[in-house]
């Protein structure tokens, strides 16, 4: 299995460090409401104006704290620190909140970058740094938005991409775990009203430029919110022939036929996506060495091209290090099992 190295790290850092400050090219989430708005994108966004667009400079932001932790003695690791000191500021983020409030900006990057965010500020508050307290803001902002916008959704969103409700409810509620009881009892209960009743999981994807695997990315979002025995039950329902390879698609790696093209380098982050959802999902399972085995087929498609175009290397290795190292939320203690470790 291949896990994260120093090397592996320091190649994800460097990778990350080379963009998070490109201003461009860069893509606005902006609605004009008049010429005033017409605005150099680090004039609108003080912190997150590199990586391409909002939410990928949010989680490149996430990807280097990340590594910062779990490799204080990396080369790379003082320079995280130092850029962090000078980006992750109170000025700065008034600068972001205020952005929040302009007109038409209840959609602004919902609900992906809105779970990246809380993400980020529950890793800055593991630092012993003032970053956490920085961002706090900004996390309350979203997590207000979360709060008001899950009672009016009706229906999930079910596809691979930045809208996926599965996958931003992941990132939320960890963040919330420690926060915000009333938000994660709304997660739970908004995730068992969507999903609970789901069955014989047809899988059908990838789509053309998905990133995230539908299936999977709510089978995770289960195995947070239900205890291990109901889990195993909805996840036996879900994907009733997982010991035939059936879905079949969800075994394969997907191909990428041009690196350059923004949407059809999503499908990298797919096949990162799927390894990370594959080992964590794995753990504890009776098929655990063979889903162990596809994500890491799943990983070495991709692994090798996080940096050949920059439609990747502007986020790729996010995905990489959540596939490799087994981060992002781990399982709360209600739903561990004995045989199913935190992860």
């Amino acid at each position: 299995m291949t896990t994260l190295t120093p090397d592996l790290a320091g190649r994800f850092a460097r990778i990350t460090l080379g963009h998070i400050g490109q201003q461009y090219p860069y893509k606005l989430d902006q609605v004009l409401t008049g010429p005033q708005d017409v605005r150099p994108p680090a004039d609108l966004h003080p912190i997150f104006h590199g990586s391409f667009d909002w939410h990928s400079c949010v989680h490149g932001w996430w990807q280097l704290l990340t590594i910062r932790r779990l490799f204080p003695d990396l080369p790379e690791a003082a320079a995280i620190a130092t850029r962090a000191d000078m980006m992750l500021i109170p000025e700065r983020v008034a600068g972001e909140r205020a952005r929040l409030d302009q007109p038409f900006a209840a959609g602004f990057e919902r609900p992906y970058g809105w779970a990246w965010l809380l993400a980020l500020h529950a890793e800055a508050c593991r630092h012993d740094a003032p970053w956490g307290a920085a961002l706090a803001p900004l996390a309350q902002a979203f997590a207000a938005r979360f709060r008001d916008f899950l009672p009016k959704l009706t229906y999930p969103i079910r596809t691979g991409t930045h809208f996926n409700t599965a996958f931003a409810l992941v990132l939320a509620r960890d963040w919330a775990m420690t926060r915000d009881a009333a938000l994660v009892a709304l997660i739970d209960e908004r995730a068992q009203a969507w999903f609970l009743r789901d069955r014989g999981c047809q899988a059908w994807e990838p789509s053309g430029d998905d990133f995230l695997s539908s299936a999977l990315t709510e089978a995770l979002l289960m195995r947070h919110v239900l205890p291990a025995p109901a889990f195993a039950t909805w996840f036996a329902a879900f994907l009733p022939d997982l010991d035939r390879g059936e879905p079949a698609t969800l075994f394969h790696p997907v191909t990428v036929s041009d690196r350059s093209d923004g949407k059809i380098a999503h499908l990298d982050g797919l096949n990162l996506s799927r390894a990370w959802c594959w080992r964590t999902i794995a753990a504890g399972h009776p098929l655990q060495d063979r889903l162990n085995a596809v994500a890491d087929r799943h990983l070495a498609a991709s692994l090798p091209h996080l940096d050949d175009d920059y439609m990747g290397s502007h986020w790729l290795a996010t995905f990489a290090l959540l596939a490799t190292a087994g981060l992002g939320p781990a399982v709360p203690a209600h739903a561990i099992g004995a045989s199913i470790p935190a992860g």
